[in-house]
């Protein structure tokens, strides 16, 4: 009987599913973000638990829009049954609600002003647990044969109740092990989960990306569509297989070489392997792209590009005026004005050292603080600043830290620690000495703020 229970025990192990690393686990709720019709958005798919039924779908706008109605449509990849509703984007979501009438893939499709972005998600809902089946089974076939011991042993026949009873004994335990080993069994994948496909060796390759403009060259304060096609270099297919990482499919950073221009924008998917978003630059000039995306069994990628800007410099928002300096200090310094990140049709500059504040009444965050005051190159530093206001999650974080070499060469991206306090604070170690340009975000109730900043880093003692 032992050998018998322990071989039930070891069956369970081995019949359990790992779940996928980057699988949205049943029942929670999707984000990803989104650069849309001059908007800065988080669309929420809220986590159904049955099918048929309900699937609810809000829109988080982090710009100061009001009210941007948004068109939604939710249709199954697998019958092609679509559902059609709207929702508005606001600072608190509102959700509009759908009826799904199966797992598996679908799409979901959102327009805004003249613009369409279609988003592959699934339909997850958890189906139970072989362990489920395991302890409620034992104790059915206990319950059964502890009856039938019972009347077994009042008719007299000893040797079928024995028998009986050492039944209801090993479902018994047989439910009692899973009850305890059940938690430490990996979970199988829930009712519409993809299907586990064959994995080259080493993972799947990185996408090769290429970038353009539309028009090929955009003049100074025209609208502009930056495109980013992904292909995969081993069967020239549109990658497709892309997954959300920190509540996006990519995050686009376009910065000027000069630094004046900074844009840190989530763009909306067009079609299979295409990326794209709408901008406008008020400078002639060169401009940098940076492209952070993650492929399925692939691991993270940074795609870089850039394009040119022509014609005469246009007419400065008031959205471009400079503001005090923000020069990083070892120390507490004067405050600096936050710059908010405009939308797709308005202009972002500010040149690290000086910040400005893109739209509503100027804010005083503290200067950003270094320590050590020179950072070494190679070794970590800690970069603080005070919000100008009570921070809210954006991208799944508190706040972000974007670095560029002063070349363009290079992109960090890291996230603030999580630290307890009215402070934010990052750590990050520059790869080499020079001069580097920094933009800290986080997100308050009504803008998202962008800090600028130099930093001016040494080499190590034995390198001098």
């Amino acid at each position: 009987m032992i050998r018998v229970l322990c071989l039930v025990a070891a069956l369970v192990l081995l019949c359990a599913t790992p779940a996928a690393a980057h699988n949205v686990t049943a029942g929670a709720d999707l984000r990803f973000a989104q650069t849309i019709a001059g908007a800065e958005i988080t669309v929420v798919i809220k986590g159904t638990t049955r099918v048929p039924g309900p699937l609810r779908v809000g829109v988080i706008a982090f710009q100061p829009v009001t009210e941007l109605p948004i068109g939604v449509q939710v249709r199954s990849v697998a019958d092609g049954r679509t559902v059609s509703g709207s929702v508005r984007a606001a600072r608190d979501p509102r959700y509009t609600q759908f009826q799904v009438q199966r797992t598996g893939p679908h799409e979901l499709t959102l327009r805004a002003g003249n613009e369409v972005a279609v988003v592959p998600f699934r339909v997850l809902v958890d189906r139970g647990s072989a362990g489920d089946f395991l302890i409620y089974g034992g104790l059915f076939v206990a319950g059964l044969l502890m009856v039938g011991g019972l009347l077994t042993g009042a008719l007299s026949r000893r040797g079928t109740a024995m028998l009986l009873a050492g039944g209801t004994a090993a479902g018994l335990t047989v439910a009692a092990m899973v009850v305890v080993f059940e938690p430490a069994m990996p979970p199988g994948p829930p009712d519409g989960a993809a299907p586990v496909a064959a994995t080259p060796a080493g993972g799947r390759p990185f996408a090769q990306g290429r970038m353009e403009t539309v028009p090929a060259r955009p003049a100074a304060g025209e609208e502009f569509t930056l495109r980013v096609d992904l292909v995969d270099g081993s069967t020239g297919r549109p990658v497709d297989d892309l997954i959300m990482h920190h509540e996006a499919l990519a995050h686009l950073v376009v910065t000027s070489e000069d630094g004046r221009y900074f844009r840190h924008v989530h763009p909306i998917r067009t079609g299979p392997g295409r990326l794209e978003v709408r901008m406008r630059a008020d400078q002639p000039g060169r401009y940098l792209a940076h492209t952070e995306l993650e492929r399925e069994d692939s691991g993270g990628q940074l795609l870089t590009g850039g394009f040119d800007v022509g014609g005469d410099p246009a007419t400065p928002s008031p959205s471009g005026e400079p503001g005090p300096s923000a020069e990083a200090s070892g120390e507490p310094g004067p405050s600096a004005e936050a710059s908010g990140e405009p939308g797709p049709s308005a202009e972002a500059s500010g040149e690290p050292g000086t910040a400005t504040e893109a739209s509503g009444p100027a804010r005083e965050p503290g200067t950003p603080v270094l320590r050590p005051a020179v950072p070494v190159a190679g070794r970590p530093a800690t970069i603080e600043l005070g919000p100008a206001g009570a921070v809210r999650p954006w991208l799944g974080m508190a706040g972000h830290l974007i670095v560029r070499s002063q070349d363009g060469d290079f992109l960090g991206h890291v996230h603030e620690m999580g630290s307890a306090g009215p402070r934010l604070r990052f750590t990050f170690s520059f790869p080499e000495a020079g001069r580097y340009l920094a933009w800290a975000q986080y997100a308050l109730n009504d803008r998202i703020v962008t800090v600028p900043f130099t930093v001016d880093v040494t080499a190590p003692e034995s390198l001098r």
